[in-house]
């Protein structure tokens, strides 16, 4: 995979985000997210009480923070050709030619399955955003948004910190639903965006074309 560098260029005109580093999406503004990859509840499984627990407690959850957040739920085609390869790799290596031959056909029942149910895979994301606040006085305005581009490793950090701590929150809160959250590392973070933002790549990308995105 190419990229061309002007194309590249002209098209992060129109993306809000600067930067990821630190664990932190940073966005042009100034302002940081944090994403956090959530488990799943399936209410139907759930009785009746079961549910309106559930929802009640996720009612409290909401009631219990005093910044916004994003829900994000991102479905895509399920892509098995790693599984496919290693099934193949094993097929290879196989010396019994029935096991082989049961081994093709298992791959062809699979690959056929998949393209006519079109299965999709989800997942659950919530993105927690810190903005620093801008604070008028009688001399002026003090600690306004600067820039992602004026921020310095100091800054950055100070803000992760704040962030962070609604990280915990967030963590805590939805804990009491029964979701399990972990945040997503840089590395995570840059290919979730570069596949949101490439998807006829279907989950392949070759990472060390897109660091221009870490610094």
């Amino acid at each position: 995979m190419s990229l061309n560098k002007s194309s590249t260029t002209a098209s992060q005109k129109f993306v809000e985000i600067d930067k990821i580093k630190e664990d932190m999406v940073i966005l042009k503004s100034g302002a940081v997210r944090a994403v956090l990859l959530a488990s799943s509840i399936n209410l139907a499984l759930k009785s009746t009480e079961e549910q309106d627990a559930i929802i009640y407690q996720f009612q409290s959850f909401l009631n219990s923070i005093d910044f916004p957040l994003q829900f994000i739920i991102q479905s895509r085609k399920l892509n098995i050709d790693d599984y496919l390869a290693t099934i193949k790799e094993m097929e290879r290596k196989q010396e019994n030619e029935l096991l082989k031959i049961q081994a093709q056909e298992y791959i062809e029942f699979i690959r056929n399955f998949v393209e006519l149910q079109n299965i999709m895979t989800k997942n659950f994301y919530i993105v927690v955003p810190f903005t620093k606040e801008i604070v008028k006085t009688g001399k002026g305005i003090f600690g306004a948004s600067t820039s992602a581009a004026k921020m310095d490793d100091e800054q950055l950090l100070k803000l992760k910190d704040q962030l962070w701590q609604r990280v915990e929150e967030v963590m805590a809160g939805i804990s009491r639903v029964g979701i399990k959250c972990v945040p997503l590392n840089t590395q995570e973070l840059v290919e979730l965006f570069y596949d949101l933002y490439n998807p006829e790549e279907g989950g392949k990308r070759d990472l060390s074309q897109i660091q221009l995105l870490i610094s």
